[in-house]
């Protein structure tokens, strides 16, 4: 046994610091979203950018299940993406967001149609995809476990929307809800995946560095957000 092999407990709190460290929340675009100190201009431009990274969950997840050896953990996995696409008689998440972007009075074809996302928002995103689709699958596993970090967020959001942006139609904040117990189960099922796979201290400092990995990509949306709908009472 690999003498510097960090223990399920020690990993999993370094894959935690990573949260506490880099995770978006931290980023000033979206601690101004959160102080409900966005213009309806800003709100609506992280909605319509988000929405790429949002339906490219789906693929991401189809190219880690393509990998999976074991039946079982398929059985599993394939639930994201269902949560996501849908089916016949539950839309899904990927609609739920469109219909947020309309309470948010984005039209449907322009949200469809990827109008307002910017370039460095898709470079982004497909850069991710495309981890997920050349690392080995327990590393693309471990650049998912931002959900470790998702779900009192998304809930804070939820009162954040409600109260500090009440021209937002609140039936359009069903994705959010969802995700309070979506985002728990697939966290529990990753990070039982990367402890379980991750049998080498090299693989868990790999698993570390593609959740940092992750988090630079989704603190990069914002960076790019901020310089192309900059804070009005800021800008020169």
């Amino acid at each position: 046994m690999d003498a510097f092999l960090l223990s399920n407990e020690e990993l999993t709190n370094r894959l935690r610091e990573v949260g506490e460290r880099r995770y978006h929340d931290k980023h000033p675009y979206h601690i101004r979203m959160h102080d409900g100190k966005l213009s309806p201009e800003q709100l609506r431009a992280w909605v319509a950018n988000r929405f790429y990274y949002q339906k490219n969950i789906p693929v991401k997840d189809a190219l880690i299940l393509s990998k999976l050896p074991s039946r079982d953990d398929r059985r599993k996995w394939i639930q994201r993406i269902i949560d996501h696409d849908g089916r016949e008689g539950s839309e899904g998440g990927i609609e739920a967001w469109v219909r947020l972007g309309e309470a948010c009075g984005i039209p449907r074809d322009e949200m469809l149609g990827e109008k307002h996302v910017l370039p460095a928002v898709r470079f982004a995103v497909d850069a991710y995809v495309n981890f997920c689709r050349l690392q080995p699958w327990p590393i693309a596993v471990a650049s998912s476990l931002t959900e470790l970090f998702a779900p009192t967020l998304v809930s804070k959001r939820i009162g954040v929307f409600l109260e500090l942006y009440p021209w937002i139609k609140p039936e359009g904040l069903e994705y959010f809800r969802a995700r309070l117990h979506q985002a728990p189960r697939d966290a529990d099922h990753g990070l039982e995946l990367v402890l379980r796979e991750c049998k080498s201290r090299d693989d868990q400092e790999q698993a570390i560095a593609a959740l940092s990995f992750k988090c630079d990509v989704l603190w990069a949306l914002l960076d790019a957000l901020s310089h192309a709908y900059p804070n009005k009472e800021v800008a020169t």
